[in-house]
Formats: C-alpha cells, structure tokens, sequence
C-alpha cells in the first residue's frame, strides 16, 4: 500500500514518514534497523479499515535526513512525533529494534500509548551483558559483517542503486530475512533505503549510525535490558516470531508477560521479519488491540 509522504517536526528538524490513511484512532509503526516506513504498507493495508495507521524513518534511515549523535534521540523522536500528530494515547507498534524503541519512549514518560506492541524486538539481557553486546556491534568485525549483508554506507551511482534494488527484491525468495514477503514490498523498502546526497545515493544507515546508536551510557535512566519493562505499566502485546531472533529465549519473553497483568504473548509462525512477511496476521494482531483498546473505554464510560 503506497500512502502520502508527510514530515513530523522533532527537536532539531523532521522525520520522514508516510500516512497511510483511513479513519479511527492513531496507531504508530516503528520499523527496525535497516528499515524504513515502506516496510509496513502491507499491515497498513489491512489496517486503515478500523484505524490511522504511520510509519516513520527514524534517525539515519529511509528519506530522513537527521542523522544520531546520540544513542537516545531515535527513540526520543517518538515523543515529538505523537505530540505533532496531536494522537491522545495512541497504540505504539514496534519491530525489532523499534521495539525498543516504543519501549523506551514509553518507559521514559515521553508517551502515554493506550497499548505497546512489541513485534520480535525485547530486550532480555541484564545491563552488564547488554553493554557487552552493545560493544561487540561497534567492532570492525560487525562493521565488516554489515557492509557485506546489507551494503550500509554504500555511495553509489544511480545504474547501481537500481540494479542492487531490483537484485533484491528478485532474490527474496532465498533470503534469509526476505524470504515470504512479496517482492514488490521488498523492492520499495530497498529503495527507500537510499538517500540522494549530491550525486550519489547511499544506503542507510551508515556504519556511523549503528556505532552512535549502540554506544549507550552504562549510567542511563532508561536502558536497553531487562529492567525496561519494570517501568512499563500500559498493555502490551508481544508478538514472537517461531524462527526469529528470541525463539530461543521464549521462556524469558514469557516470564516479562506474566510479571505483569495486562501482557499477552502471541507467537506466530514467522522469521524476524513478521511485518514483511506476515503482514496480515500483524495486522490481526494489532486490530484486536484497537478493539480492546475500544471496549476498555466503553466499561470505562459505562
């Protein structure tokens, strides 16, 4: 599904993003690392029905031009992006690192959403460990490993840009991350990936992006472990993929769930990548969420 670009003010500029229309109340999607607001067209199609659903570019992704000096602002932009739109207590949906994201912003205050969902993207670790691993993503090694996966930071002409976007999207069936989502899909979110700076396009995000976003203080208020969700009181889906990055670690999801009154686990049959790949059975998901979303104000009322 192909909405209008639109720009949403943050404290030093405009994220991109795109609404994709209908009526009813707000729903924001955060897209992970790597991606960018194209990747949720196809959920947004089965959603606009019942909703508003927008997608952002976070910092250094997509059509957004700010890029990090900081690890916090990515997440911190969700703050100023719901008060743009003007959505009272909207329902924050988050894949894999975005996840987090909505996470965070909530944790911290900066938003009051009427229900989280947290699409494949926890954060199980105690502080020392996520540290830990925080450190190994800004090695050369993992620098490395990056360009050679995703191409991040490429500088490349326009013949290049089009010939690696549609190499994409025409080998997604045997990609690991990619394989189940339609191609078209996956050639818009490509494409959304490069951004033209002068005469060259590059794709984001850049190396420099992933060390500044995962060099995160040891001492921060709100922090990328297991403590996060103490902080956490709204409702809160978690939506688990069965071959993605937590299926190992299902009974630590589940011991999040039940600390908590108000939590749901639902695992799906699914890579990492559920919104792309999976997009009607999320977009299932998160109607219900509106839905109960709904009836909690009517018994409210009532």
């Amino acid at each position: 599904m192909i909405g209008t670009e639109i720009e949403l003010p943050v404290v030093d500029g405009v994220l991109s993003g795109v609404d994709f229309g209908g009526h009813g109340e707000g729903v924001l999607l955060v897209h992970g690392s790597g991606h960018n607001a194209a990747a949720w067209g196809d959920v947004a199609s089965s959603l606009v029905s019942e909703c508003h659903p927008i997608a952002i570019d976070l910092r250094g992704h997509g059509q957004t031009r700010l890029d990090s000096t900081g690890p916090e602002q990515y997440w911190r932009d969700i703050g100023g992006v719901v008060t743009a739109l003007g959505w009272d207590r909207p329902v924050l949906v988050g894949h894999s690192t975005g996840g987090y994201a909505v996470t965070a912003a909530t944790a911290s205050g900066l938003v009051e959403p009427a229900a989280l969902c947290i699409v494949d993207g926890m954060v199980l670790d105690d502080r020392s460990a996520s540290l830990a691993e925080h450190a190994a993503a800004r090695t050369t090694e993992a620098a490395d490993r990056l360009r050679t996966m995703f191409r991040y930071g490429w500088e490349t002409n326009d013949d290049q840009m089009h010939a690696y976007v549609e190499q994409c999207a025409r080998e997604a069936g045997g990609d690991w991350l990619n394989a189940g989502a339609r191609h078209e899909l996956v050639e818009e979110v490509t494409r959304r990936s490069f951004l033209h700076r002068g005469h060259r396009w590059v794709r984001r995000p850049t190396i420099e992006e992933i060390v500044t976003v995962t060099t995160v203080e040891p001492d921060a208020e709100v922090f990328p472990s297991i403590e996060v969700y103490d902080r956490l009181t709204c409702p809160m889906t978690i939506v688990l993929a069965e071959d993605g990055f937590y299926a190992s670690r299902r009974d630590e999801v589940r011991a999040v769930v039940d600390a908590v009154p108000g939590r749901r686990l639902i695992d799906i049959s699914s890579n990492h990548n559920i919104p792309m790949t999976r997009p009607a059975d999320l977009a299932a998901i998160i109607l219900d969420l509106m839905r109960d979303r709904a009836a909690a104000s009517v018994g409210n009322v009532g």
